[in-house]
């Protein structure tokens, strides 16, 4: 297994758009590309099961 100590990022496409996804070692963000704001899910709300919870705040408060 490599450690993850440093940001991966991948370009995909999603419904024709393109979006950066960046893995680091404090969680994954995707965003648009060329855009900074997007979607942050830290791995202990991910592990505990609060990612759910945080991504319906996020959505509440206009941040997606």
């Amino acid at each position: 297994m490599v450690k993850l100590d440093k940001a991966l990022r991948r370009e995909i496409r999603i419904k024709s758009q393109p979006h950066v996804l960046t893995i680091d070692p404090n969680g994954l963000k995707l965003t648009r590309k060329g855009r900074r704001k997007g979607i942050e899910i830290a791995w202990r709300d991910l592990a505990n099961g609060d990612a759910a919870m945080a991504h319906a705040l996020n959505a509440s408060l206009g941040r997606l």
